[in-house]
């Protein structure tokens, strides 16, 4: 089956790109799963956070987000920094915690982070790599409000990755089997 450019033949990778990525997701639990993963994949593979991602779901309690907006520094310091199955940053463990209470703080989540494509999924028409970008004004824009709401590692091109996997925008390569999948379901009609 021909897949996007990036995926490689990781079944682990494989299996994330074949059934989750740019899929419209309104699951608030799921969405503020991705949004920690984003911002712990900062300045790493996306691989590198896939593999480690079960492991999160452990010590993060499933990325419940009251749990998660009350970690204590004793549980960041004592036990995720120790964690080898975790990326042990400990910027990016308080990021967890502050953009949780963040989170917390909003009215809809959902509502909010789907506004920035006008509620629906954009669909984009790449035909190659090149053409794929790495942000664009609506990431800016989500970025923009998300720290202004008090969240952090929500920059930009992290906010890109983000519409990309939540189905928000869908750049599902044209050459990729996903890309006339995904075309005919509901959610991108």
């Amino acid at each position: 089956m021909p897949r996007c450019f990036w995926c490689s033949d990781d079944p682990l990778y494989i299996a994330y790109h074949d059934h989750e990525w740019g899929v419209p997701q309104r699951d608030p639990q799921a969405l503020f799963e991705l949004l920690l993963l984003e911002g712990f994949q900062a300045g790493l593979s996306w691989i590198t956070v896939l593999k480690k991602r079960e492991r999160y779901r452990e010590v993060l309690f499933g990325f419940a987000v009251q749990r998660v907006a009350t970690l204590s520094d004793a549980y960041i310091e004592e036990t995720l920094m120790h964690d080898p199955g975790i990326i042990r940053n400990r910027l990016k463990l308080r990021a967890a915690r502050q953009n949780a209470q963040a989170w917390l703080k909003l009215e809809d989540p959902v509502a909010l982070l789907w506004s920035f494509v006008g509620g629906q999924p954009k669909v984009n028409h790449f035909s190659e790599r090149s053409q794929v970008p790495a942000v664009t004004p609506e990431a800016e824009a989500m970025s923009k409000a998300l720290k202004k709401a008090g969240f952090t590692f929500v920059g930009p091109t992290i906010c890109y990755a983000y519409m990309q996997a939540t189905g928000m925008v869908m750049d599902h390569t044209t050459d990729c089997d996903r890309y006339a999948e995904l075309l005919k379901t509901k959610h991108h009609q």
